[in-house]
């Protein structure tokens, strides 16, 4: 009984320190004064509208003209329906909403920074002919995509590229150790979140030893982070070990549009020669090392060889966004990683996608695979959000004969992007979408794999936020013998997961569906 009340006194005591941690903390100063903004511009909307009505008329008259300047902009149909609504129904405040949106200053900043960067790493990112040539003669069926994030992102395609998949973090993170203990020149990390525990504090102490064996380590991470994960600080604590580090977009209590702009990639590159990419985040639950909804279904691949080069310089050109001077790219990009005996890599394309490039590259790829598929399409990812384009393509795929099958979790980690995506249950089905949850947790994997020869992995989700207002990464690959281990592990999968029928959506909790269906018109919001 004494042990039972000694516990009670310490988890309350807990409780103390936590609460006093967060009434203090410089999350919640930030959420105070975001909160003051609102409330200002609250106040100015109340004010216009109760005297000066000539004002109020002419902001609703202007209301109407933002509205048909939204129908006739090149953008997604959804974005346009998502911003109409707020619009038609309050005129006055979603016009102003709107106009903070578009006139967001940090975005132009970005923009001419993320080209400025591109332009700056371009030589070092050429097609090879011979690649080309290799293509064309095969009547390579992805000469097409090939060309498209060529063109469009200059991220080249590769030979000469081994890779090895990952099915779960439990297995990525005994390979990740003992490629950083053989690191000479450089070790680069950029994490969307890193949280400290078990995993990272033995990262850490590999990195912290290489930097005094004269290894340059660089390591950033997404502002969020500072919200709810690591000290605001925490750069500095990096700093004094010798390791180079920032947060990338800190957060800052200013109302912006520009925060919606978050770093989600997942890189961890080693000397230029052996590169991570995937969904796995540096953070226990990754890892499986905690439990917070259920096991953890993560994947990633590593590549060595020749197509690493790409995603080192997707690690510093984002890097440099926030640095003066220039980068001497050369030693970083022009390294040899010849000597290395290669069997069946196919060809493989690291891209990204990022916000200011006025193409929907991330989804335009997961389109190309599903509408040159011939026997199947196999996806995982643990938020399903998606536009009418994304949800057509699947539907015709289906309905055209080809096996689509997609997996999400069963215990989600936010429930009401989880009711959103349940909503699309009817409709894919209807059309032979198979849909499965993964029963023992959490899907966080972001991937497709297609007829035994094409997959991605990285870290996009289907949703609005990965598909269009981050920053991410993946890897495409086509004939390389990692496709096969993706589908195998795929199958594996589908062992633990539950069919969803019309049944059994419909044994969901009514509240749950109507919920899902009314918050549904906000997901590209959330």
């Amino acid at each position: 009984m004494s042990a039972n009340i000694e516990k009670s006194k310490r988890a309350v005591k807990k409780g103390k320190l936590v609460l006093l941690k967060l009434l203090f903390s410089r999350t919640l100063i930030n959420i105070l004064l975001v909160l003051v903004q609102i409330a200002a511009i609250v106040w100015i909307f109340l004010t216009v509208q109760k005297y000066w009505q000539g004002v109020w008329l002419g902001m609703n008259l202007f209301s109407v003209a933002v509205i048909i300047y939204i129908f006739n902009e090149d953008n997604n149909p959804a974005f346009k329906l998502a911003w109409a609504i707020p619009i038609s129904v309050m005129p006055v405040f979603g016009m102003l909403a709107y106009v903070f949106y578009k006139t967001n200053l940090g975005a132009r900043r970005l923009r001419e920074r993320v080209s400025f960067n591109k332009e700056e790493t371009k030589e070092f990112l050429m097609q090879d002919e011979e690649v080309t040539r290799q293509m064309e003669e095969d009547f390579n069926p992805i000469c097409d995509l090939s060309y498209y994030l060529r063109t469009i992102n200059d991220m080249p395609t590769y030979v000469n590229t081994e890779v090895t998949y990952f099915p779960l973090g439990d297995h990525l993170l005994p390979d990740m150790l003992k490629e950083l203990e053989k690191a000479e020149h450089f070790i680069f990390l950029e994490y969307f979140i890193i949280d400290k525990g078990v995993c990272w504090d033995r990262i850490l102490d590999i990195l912290s030893r290489k930097v005094k064996e004269g290894v340059e380590v660089r390591v950033m991470y997404d502002g969020m982070c500072a919200l709810a994960k690591l000290p605001y600080r925490y750069p500095r604590e990096l700093q004094k070990r010798g390791i180079k580090a920032k947060m990338f977009s800190p957060i800052i209590p200013m109302l912006s549009s520009h925060h919606n702009s978050r770093d989600h990639r997942k890189l961890m590159i080693i000397d230029g020669k052996v590169g991570y990419n995937g969904g796995i985040n540096l953070a226990d639950e990754y890892f499986n090392e905690v439990t917070h909804f259920g096991h953890w279904k993560d994947t990633a691949v590593k590549l060595e060889g020749d197509a690493v080069r790409s995603m080192t310089a997707m690690f510093l050109q984002l890097w440099n966004l926030s640095e003066k001077g220039s980068e001497d790219y050369a030693q970083y990009l022009l390294v040899d990683s010849s000597p290395v005996d290669y069997k069946d890599t196919g060809f493989v394309i690291p891209y990204y996608d990022d916000p200011v490039n006025d193409e929907d590259v991330a989804e335009n790829v997961y389109l190309d695979i599903l509408s040159k598929a011939k026997r199947y399409v196999h996806i995982m990812t643990p938020y399903f959000i998606v536009d009418h384009e994304m949800e057509s393509a699947l539907v015709f795929a289906a309905k055209r004969g080809v096996d689509v099958k997609l997996m999400i979790p069963h215990i989600p980690d936010k429930k009401l992007t989880f009711d959103i995506a349940r909503t699309y249950y009817p409709h894919l089905l209807k059309a032979g979408v198979q849909v499965y949850e993964y029963t023992p947790g959490f899907v966080h994997a972001k991937q497709f794999v297609s007829d035994d020869e094409r997959a991605v992995v990285g870290s996009i989700n289907l949703d609005f936020r990965s598909l269009f207002e981050h920053f991410e990464s993946a890897t495409f690959l086509y004939k390389n013998a990692a496709v096969f281990d993706i589908e195998k592990d795929y199958q594996e999968t589908l062992k633990q997961c539950t069919e969803v029928t019309m049944e059994y959506y419909k044994a969901i909790p009514f509240y749950r569906r109507l919920r899902g269906r009314v918050f549904k018109m906000f997901g590209n919001f959330l």
